[in-house]
């Protein structure tokens, strides 16, 4: 499946985002719907340019209509035990902070965001934390990129928070997710925040302000198996917004039978999930779908 013309593609989703907000002043709200693309360093090889970025995002966007263009952008990886490494350079040269690793002399991270502002795609900043505090890695995170518009919020991926002790990632309690919520407010009262597992428990149990809690869950039997246990998910904490990441390899025997995989999936999701706000193609698989440049 071949991208579609880059002037005509970005037609029509500008058109498209312009209808929602005529028809929905409140679509921009709490419970607008995104759709795009997961990034992480790992994940995809060759890493793309910043125009493939762009391009696939907003072709995502378009197969599923009223969807604002999103990426998950992945800026801190745990480095094996207990690390966080950022993909930027320290910006208080000297000073340490521990369990958080400063992978790159450069910042990796900033021609990519200059073309989402650019192009209208929003963006989730994500860290995988690690042994390393997350109000700190929040701190260093927004700091370095509240300036950009395409910024939308903060996301911590539980599956590696204080992973070395605890299987799967320690569960969140309230209490972190309300200090984590107000830090990421206090950069911008519109931002959110993201905790991510596919265990309902791993999530704080009763905190939900101004969060999305996302599930990757994969490894499914089929379409079925996969819309039912999202549905779960959304039910588990609305009217709370949910999101999805969805696309893995484990699931490829299925999926890839479909004429349009990323439309098919998101339409299921969308069908069982009414409280659903993110639809994420994951990168591992994304040149399946949008072929390297």
């Amino acid at each position: 499946m071949q991208l579609a013309n880059r002037s005509a593609l970005r037609l029509v989703v500008g058109m498209a985002l312009l209808s929602v907000s005529i028809l929905n002043p409140g679509a921009a709200g709490a419970q607008e719907r995104r759709a795009g693309l997961r990034s992480s360093p790992y994940g995809i090889s060759p890493f793309p340019s910043p125009q493939w970025w762009v391009d696939s995002t907003l072709d995502m966007a378009s197969r599923l209509p009223g969807s604002t263009p999103a990426v998950v952008w992945i800026v801190g990886e745990v480095l094996f035990p207990v690390d966080c490494g950022l993909s930027f350079p320290n910006p208080t040269p000297g000073t340490t902070y521990p369990n958080v690793v400063f992978k790159s002399s450069v910042d990796e991270n900033e021609p990519y965001f200059d073309a989402f502002d650019q192009a209208g795609i929003k963006v989730w900043l994500q860290v995988e934390p690690g042994n390393a505090d997350v109000g700190t890695l929040i701190g260093l995170v927004m700091q370095q990129y509240a300036h950009h518009p395409s910024v939308v919020g903060f996301g911590v991926d539980v599956e590696w928070y204080n992973n070395k002790k605890f299987r799967n990632g320690r569960a969140v309690t309230d209490a972190e997710a309300s200090a984590w919520a107000s830090q990421v407010r206090s950069f911008n009262s519109a931002y959110l925040l993201f905790t991510k597992h596919w265990l309902e428990e791993k999530m704080p149990p009763t905190y939900r302000t101004d969060m999305v809690f996302v599930d990757d869950s994969q490894g499914f039997r089929s379409l079925d198996a996969m819309a039912n246990e999202f549905a779960a998910w959304g039910q588990a904490f609305a009217p709370a917004p949910v999101g999805f990441q969805f696309g893995y390899a484990r699931d490829r025997k299925w999926w890839s039978k479909f004429a349009d995989p990323p439309k098919t999936l998101g339409d299921a999701i969308r069908a069982r999930v009414p409280n659903n706000s993110e639809l994420i193609w994951v990168d591992f698989t994304a040149y399946e779908i949008w072929p390297p440049e």
